[in-house]
């Protein structure tokens, strides 16, 4: 808890057995209240690790897609009463380590949206991520800056901190189950006019560590782009996007969701 206000961890997984313990051991537990980890249908030992390290653990029935883990995510966070929520990948490519400070630029008032930067100094290359995907990281930025009228170092880190004001406003269910939703609840954090701030934090390219092939990154940079052209239409009024007008979209809070084909196999924390 910081200043009051209950800080919760949700941690999207997906076959993230070896490398669950080493990112959870970061978490700093002294300030964290709550961790939630969501398993999409994994089919190695990610859920009964998690349970293992008394982390409060939902299943999928079924692989709802990166996007679709995260909505669980936020709807479970917000069911449980946190008012802070960071949003940090189970796969060690990210340092839990900066939960605090990210979770403070919240708590202080001055945020209402956090990123933890790759391209804020130099982590990211020096971290070992691929050319191509750091090229194109600077490419479509620069692009979705211009576009949606912000000054962000990037738009694509898998670390975010958010309001509970933040995910109780923005329509997320019209946002899409795949890796674009990061891209869009940015869009759409920009649309209702939230203030995002930006820290500087270092990443590791393993092995192990989750990351999407060449042609799947060709899809979401096509997607990112299209996301962009519909905020800048839809200011300028030449278009409505669902994602920015839908406001029947926000999460539904209920004690078990149904809706989407889900089994919720929830294990309180220790």
């Amino acid at each position: 808890m910081i200043d009051g206000k209950r800080i919760a961890v949700v941690l999207p997984a997906y076959n993230a057995a070896l490398t669950l313990m080493r990112t959870f051991r970061e978490i700093p537990a002294d300030i964290v209240d709550d961790v939630i980890l969501t398993d999409d249908a994994s089919s190695d030992e990610t859920s009964a690790i998690a349970r293992s390290l008394g982390i409060h653990t939902i299943v999928h029935a079924r692989n709802t897609g990166y996007g679709g883990n995260q909505k669980t995510c936020y709807r479970a966070a917000l069911e449980r009463g946190a008012d802070i929520v960071v949003m940090v990948h189970p796969d060690y490519q990210y340092s839990p380590k900066l939960i605090l400070p990210m979770a403070s630029m919240i708590a202080s008032g001055h945020y209402d949206v956090v990123l933890a930067s790759r391209i804020l100094g130099k982590g990211a290359l020096a971290g070992g991520m691929p050319l191509y995907k750091y090229v194109a990281n600077r490419a479509l930025t620069l692009v979705e800056n211009l576009l949606l009228g912000q000054k962000l170092s990037e738009y694509h880190t898998g670390y975010r901190a958010w309001s509970r004001e933040v995910l109780e406003k923005l329509p997320l269910e019209a946002c899409s189950d795949d890796f674009v939703f990061d891209n869009q609840m940015l869009a759409q954090a920009a649309w209702f006019g939230f203030r995002t701030g930006e820290i500087s934090c270092p990443t590791r390219y393993f092995d192990e560590a989750s990351s999407i092939n060449f042609k799947r990154s060709c899809v979401y940079g096509l997607q990112v782009l299209k996301t962009a052209v519909s905020y800048r239409l839809s200011r300028w009024k030449m278009a409505k996007a669902q994602i920015f007008f839908d406001e029947a979209a926000t999460l539904q809070l209920r004690e078990q969701d149904y809706s989407r084909g889900l089994r919720l196999d929830a294990v309180a924390r220790n």
